[in-house]
């Protein structure tokens, strides 16, 4: 046994043999959050909910699900998702469980260490640049969340030296790790840290042996450029990378230079259209109540729209419905790229007005060989 399970491990995960999978390898669940603070989502967050409960019901399609929701919010989350999801009281500061949850570990295997127990990391927090940019004044609740996601999971924690979200990195479960400097080298995450040594840590705790680094992430969205919502693996060696064609489309160079780094590291690109240019509606600002030291949302601001903010889970893809010119397109992008899956629409903009996307608020649990097979 592994001792104290509210005590974190001794070690690093790659010195005690595991390492992060893949997004399309097996899973065994996903766990999300429940939106409902009004400075972020309008209306009290109801719009948001209906959104999130969409999607959880379409993931829960294919393997269970699981929704942190605080003790106010218990019976509003039944009545959207039902009984095909199941629901635990956890406190948080806000819904974004990809980028505040563990990210959870296998064996180098595929098994679980051989110590009959799953492990997961829990990265430090600090709400997407602390002092220095950080989208909300407070956010201890949120720090503690991947603590109990994995105490809920019954999964022995590692506490990483550094501040990271779990939407700045992408895995191949293969030893590659995708993610952007914008974000992992920001001064306002690990000032006294160098790239080799942030390097050094997402191969001690990834289990990685190569970090690709992308640029910048897409223009306007606030995590300072989270890969998640420019590229991701589809299997090791092929990326989906966001992409338009117009030249004078203020995304095109990022995309573009992406492209360039991705080619040079020797992957496979696909490229996933994107939706057009979108912003705030006077309607949905109104809705939003405005507190100091919290990201307004303006009539008017650019959103940081993407189909690559898609999550992936055993037999679906769950994917977002943004832009009825472009989504059919993504679909069928997308479709080529998981032919063993459905691929499944939920309408996002809700989602998106927060200041992410279905990717941002999921986060996948692997399934072990010694659970089934």
């Amino acid at each position: 046994m592994l001792g104290d399970m509210s005590e974190p491990l001794a070690g690093t995960p790659a010195a005690d043999g595991y390492r992060m999978p893949g997004e399309f390898e097996p899973h065994s669940g996903c766990w999300m959050l429940w939106p409902e603070r009004p400075d972020n989502w309008r209306q009290g967050g109801a719009p948001a909910q209906e959104a999130f409960a969409a999607v959880a019901l379409a993931i829960a399609a294919s393997e269970p699900v699981t929704i942190g929701a605080s003790a106010g919010q218990l019976e509003r989350c039944r009545s959207l998702v039902g009984d095909a999801v199941r629901i635990v009281e956890l406190e948080s500061d806000d819904s974004w469980m990809r980028d505040v949850g563990p990210s959870f570990l296998v064996g180098v295997d595929g098994r679980d260490g051989g110590d009959g127990e799953p492990r997961g990391v829990d990265w430090r927090f600090n709400a997407w640049g602390g002092a220095e940019g950080g989208l909300y004044a407070s956010w201890e609740r949120d720090d503690a969340v991947a603590e109990r996601v994995l105490e809920v999971e019954g999964a022995a924690r590692y506490r990483a030296p550094i501040v990271l979200e779990g939407g700045s990195i992408h895995v191949d479960g293969r030893g590659t790790v995708l993610t952007t400097e914008e974000c992992l080298l920001n001064h306002n995450r690990n000032p006294s840290l160098s790239r080799e040594q942030i390097e050094q840590a997402l191969h001690e705790y990834l289990g990685a042996e190569r970090v690709v680094w992308l640029g910048r992430g897409l223009p306007d969205d606030e995590t300072d450029g989270h890969i998640d919502n420019l590229a991701c693996f589809a299997e090791p060696g092929v990326v989906l990378l966001s992409h338009v064609e117009d030249r004078d489309d203020p995304r095109f160079e990022v995309c573009d230079d992406a492209l360039t780094r991705l080619l040079t590291a020797g992957m496979e690109v696909v490229l996933l259209p994107s939706p057009g240019l979108l912003s705030i509606s006077a309607e949905e600002a109104a809705g939003v109540e405005v507190v100091p030291g919290t990201q307004p949302r303006r009539a008017g601001d650019p959103m940081a729209a993407s189909y690559a903010n898609f999550f992936i889970a055993n037999e679906r893809v769950v994917y977002p419905l943004l832009d009825e010119r472009t989504d059919e397109r993504a679909a069928s992008v997308l479709s080529g790229c998981f032919p063993g899956r459905v691929i499944v629409g939920v309408p996002a903009r809700e989602i998106l007005l927060g200041g992410g996307n279905i990717h941002c608020i999921t986060q996948q649990v692997p399934r072990y060989r010694g659970e089934n097979g």
